[in-house]
């Protein structure tokens, strides 16, 4: 063999060099693969600027400036953005890439490339122990080699336990020793809990970096901020955006969605506002799809009558086709379609997305709230018999809130209702439920008589840390989180322990209230009522049976006084120092007891209309008619 292959001209030096020579090839791609660990795990920003791939950023140059700055540090030159979630901080480094990519930063950081991290794509698939740390120190290698590099890793709280197993270490550990000789540069960015959570606790790992706060804009900033990028969103959706509703946008998010932030916020707003509008531009009449599904079936039976020659059928198709399609232009023209035109997102949209994230009826919204306000009474009396005082008294409140005569910073109104069993306390709070937020779902109901422990404040805000349930929030910051527009209804407040009243103080006066997990729930948008029989025993001392004959004024200025007094007895000074409004509900007479039966059987009638049963009125009017029948049934409430 070794003959053959001499007489054939192989020679064994030639042997060597080729196997030198693929040894080498091999070795290459090798090299190449570890040398792109880089680019696999980061997305280059500053390449992204100039493909015009990222939004652009409005405002937000005082924190620009200051990333600058500490990026122009010798020592501990890592920037590190904290702000709630949606403010904005990812688009700061965007656009501080947008700056790098037109040259408009110092010389200093002219050259260099803004890569963003994703440190999940590196700990996925490293199964094995030390394949986290050999990607991580490559990647190092290579950014130290590469000094234009700056890394940008958001949710900088990952690092912390990030590829960690028993006896190795995580990706900050890893970081670290570059990171303080200033070997690479990085800009991370967070939330302000998950910084306190991960990122104070460690200390070594805080002192290499520097903080920058980035607080949500106000209103008239975030209203520049769509006006600067919603081109791209009329670009995606053809569509274009009115100036009212843009402003609505913000406008409305602020108030309807209060547990998040802006800009983003009002940023999905006119997304899905757009979205809406776009799919309402591409849906057709049934009449156009009608047509459009006939001209379907013509082609494909003039197609299949070409296959098989014959010609005449074809041309009968063909010419039946020509008809439908002028048919088609016809009814475009009819319903106004072009296909080149845009549709046009207004206030109505944005208010009809608002609608349906916070499930406050749409009508709610658009109805203006003064004229709402100004009907209040006229609504509440349509359900609630006598009471008018009360009604008047709880009318005034919150129009003088909703005015702006009182802290913005506080609920919408908070009152205390007194008065005896059955007068229509509780209906009353039902009935400015329905009316001010649409539904009588919007009614928060607490039974105070289950809160009498001391213990029992942690089932309104949740268990502290270290007890049982404390991952489960509380029962009373819940439901006003997830249905932060309704009426809070505390029956029986007396019966509470004296800490719910120390509960309740920081509602009234902040329109706020933490709950057990640290988070800070919103009362702005609430009414909170509180419903207390004390005094009742006065109200109810009336002349004969308790009644009075007319329908005058039932609660006398002694009487008044006498239930007042007894209220300063039970409460706290400071607790109703900032109630708005103590409100007394009158005993009730014959007459209203009379009503009261009357449309509670109107209601009853209307529920079994189905059946094909009704209640006569020669049925249920003695009841209301006999003096004796009538004291036993209000003293039952």
């Amino acid at each position: 063999a070794a003959e053959i292959l001499h007489e054939r001209g192989l020679r064994l030096s030639a042997i060597r060099e080729e196997l030198a020579r693929s040894t080498q090839e091999k070795a290459q791609p090798q090299r190449s693969r570890e040398s792109s660990l880089l680019s696999e795990f980061s997305r280059d920003l500053t390449q992204a600027a100039m493909d015009n791939q990222l939004d652009p950023l409005v405002g937000r140059e005082g924190e620009v400036e200051r990333v600058v700055q500490i990026l122009c540090r010798r020592t501990k030159n890592n920037p590190v953005l904290i702000g709630e979630p949606g403010v904005g901080k990812t688009a700061i480094v965007e656009g501080l890439a947008q700056r790098i990519a037109d040259g408009d930063v110092p010389s200093f950081l002219a050259e260099k490339r803004i890569l963003a991290l994703d440190l999940s794509l590196i700990v996925a698939g490293t199964k094995y122990r030390g394949q986290f740390e050999e990607r991580l120190k490559t990647i190092m290698k290579e950014l130290m080699e590469n000094q234009n590099a700056i890394i940008f890793i958001d949710e900088l709280h990952t690092l912390v336990g990030a590829g960690s197993a028993e006896g190795s270490l995580d990706a900050a550990n890893i970081l670290k020793p570059a990171l303080s000789r200033g070997e690479i540069q990085c800009i991370g960015a967070t939330t302000p809990g998950e910084y306190r959570k991960s990122i104070e606790k460690d200390r070594s790992l805080e002192r290499r970096f520097q903080s920058v706060k980035v607080p949500p804009p106000n209103e008239t900033d975030a209203v520049k901020i769509i006006n600067g990028i919603k081109e791209r969103y009329e670009k995606f959706h053809a569509v274009t955006y009115t100036e009212e509703a843009i402003e609505f946008s913000v406008s409305h998010s602020n108030r309807y969605i209060p547990d998040r932030f802006l800009p983003d916020k009002a940023i999905d707003l006119i997304d899905e506002a757009g979205a809406r509008v776009k799919l309402r531009q591409t849906s057709l009449p049934d009449e156009i799809t009608d047509v459009q599904k006939r001209i379907k079936f013509i082609v494909h039976r003039m197609e299949n009558a070409i296959a098989s020659h014959e010609f005449e059928k074809a041309r009968f198709y063909s010419d039946e086709e020509r008809k439908e399609r002028e048919n088609l232009r016809g009814l475009r023209e009819k319903y106004h379609l072009d296909e080149s035109s845009t549709g046009v997102v207004t206030r109505e949209d944005i208010e009809d997305v608002v609608s349906r994230w916070t499930g406050v009826p749409i009508t709610s919204i658009k109805e203006e709230e003064t004229q709402k306000l100004l009907r209040i009474e006229e609504e509440l009396h349509r359900r609630v018999i006598s009471q008018d005082k009360a009604i008047s008294a709880l009318a005034r409140a919150i129009r003088r809130s909703r005015a702006g005569l009182k802290s913005p910073h506080r609920p919408i109104g908070s009152f205390l209702f007194l008065g005896p069993t059955g007068v229509g306390k509780t209906e009353v709070a039902r009935t400015l439920a329905q009316f001010l937020f649409g539904s009588e779902k919007s009614l928060v109901r607490f039974d105070m008589s289950e809160f009498m422990e001391k213990h029992s404040v942690s089932k309104l805000i949740g268990s502290p840390p270290g007890y049982v349930g404390y991952e489960e929030g509380g029962q009373l910051t819940e439901r006003v989180k997830r249905a932060p527009y309704s009426v809070v209804l505390l029956d029986e407040i007396e019966k509470a322990h004296p800490d719910v009243f120390n509960i309740l103080l920081q509602v009234f006066e902040d329109g706020q209230l933490s709950d057990g997990l640290g988070n800070t729930v919103d009362f702005k948008n609430t009414i909170v009522v509180m419903t207390s029989n004390i005094g009742a025993r006065h109200l109810m001392k009336r002349s004969g049976l308790g009644f009075q004959s007319d329908k005058e004024d039932m609660v006398s200025t002694k009487v008044e006084e006498l239930v007042k007094n007894e209220v300063k007895r039970t409460f706290n000074p400071e607790f109703l120092n900032r109630i708005d409004e103590v409100i007394l509900f009158n005993a009730l007479a014959d007459t209203d007891l009379i009503q009261i039966v009357e449309l509670m059987v109107q209601q009853l009638n209307a529920n079994l209309a189905q059946k094909a049963i009704t209640i006569d009125k020669l049925f249920y009017r003695p009841v209301g008619e006999e003096k004796h029948e009538g004291v036993l049934l209000y003293s039952n409430g």
